[in-house]
């Protein structure tokens, strides 16, 4: 699916939905701004704007239409022959985080940042293009007035959209703490291990898009004016500080599996105890049973009238003595 969108440099919707033989014309208008937003495109589609549109460097459409495991931004300068104007590309992750699934769900969206176009080519749809479209097209706040200004705006609310992934991590881990403390289990330690490996996988995804996102806050490109510098680092010290909140995360499944290693410790402590006291509370039944046992004909005891009273008394006696005995030493 093809979705275009031509704005005047005030940032108020000129045309959309725009042919493709349209586009070059309109690319040459230094008054509007193009935005074309590829969502999981044919390969004529990405083909056609892409290459023939755009004229984009080979690598970087490969890098495009192929999943990148690692966010990256690289900036392109036409050589000789070359059709294209200068453009940065960049690759950056989008991420939701299912309680159902347990498992951290990544979805890549791509950028081709001009001066007077954008082009963002995505599998999946994506919650941060569409809410940014939105307000593109009302006009809202003038966000559409340059391509850098629309690429921020998608950049800003891709990264606020980590923090509903984030808030379900973190009940998930407040869970797992209640039932460390209340009922560890099997389950309990594969569901602490399960979450401390997406939150594992988390961090590498955020470490990388802090790299990209730093080398816009530092105001390394040309096709970011100056003056939104600021709001790139911004967004960077957002991502910084969900990189920070990951690492608190990490922090306390580490705790939570200390405490589940401590209390399976505990209880398996409690029930050696309790086995062992059995076994000292019972061991004078088992002498004297034993020694009665025998059966020998010369044990006078046997031959005694009143001989298995005599025998269950002491057995009686014996055993309550030594629980009276562990009961003063507060052994149990």
């Amino acid at each position: 699916m093809i979705r275009s969108f031509a704005f005047t440099t005030q940032g108020k919707l000129h045309t959309k939905d725009i042919e493709p033989f349209l586009m070059p014309t309109l690319l040459a208008d230094t008054n509007l701004f193009l935005w074309v937003d590829l969502e999981k495109p044919t390969q004529q589609e990405w083909k056609e704007v892409l290459e023939q549109i755009f004229h984009f460097h080979p690598l970087s459409i490969e890098d495009c239409v192929q999943p990148s495991p690692s966010p990256k931004v690289e900036e392109y300068s036409p050589k000789e022959d070359d059709r294209f104007t200068p453009y940065l590309f960049m690759v950056i992750h989008a991420v939701d985080y299912s309680r159902k699934d347990g498992c951290f769900g990544t979805s890549e969206l791509n950028f081709f940042l001009g001066k007077n176009f954008l082009a963002t080519f995505h599998e999946e749809p994506l919650t941060s293009v569409s809410q940014v479209v939105e307000r593109a097209v009302n006009g809202t706040m003038g966000i559409a007035r340059a391509p850098d200004r629309v690429a921020h705006s998608l950049l800003d609310t891709l990264v606020d959209n980590y923090k509903p992934a984030l808030d379900e991590l973190g009940l998930e881990i407040a869970e797992l703490e209640q039932q460390a403390l209340q009922k560890p289990s099997k389950e309990t330690l594969n569901k602490i291990l399960q979450v401390k490996k997406e939150v594992v996988h988390l961090r590498q995804i955020i470490g990388p898009q802090r790299e990209v996102l730093g080398k816009f806050a530092a105001g390394e490109f040309k096709l970011v004016r100056p003056h939104l510098v600021p709001y790139f680092r911004d967004v960077y010290d957002a991502l910084f500080h969900i990189g920070e909140l990951a690492q608190s995360y990490t922090d306390s499944l580490t705790g939570i599996l200390q405490v589940y290693l401590n209390m399976s410790s505990n209880q398996t402590g409690e029930v050696v105890k309790l086995l062992t006291l059995i076994t000292v509370i019972t061991t004078p039944l088992m002498m004297i049973g034993t020694w009665y046992g025998m059966n020998f004909k010369d044990m006078p005891e046997l031959d005694h009238a009143h001989a298995y009273p005599i025998a269950g008394v002491c057995m009686i006696i014996s055993t309550l003595g030594t629980y009276l005995y562990f009961k003063m030493k507060k052994w149990f």
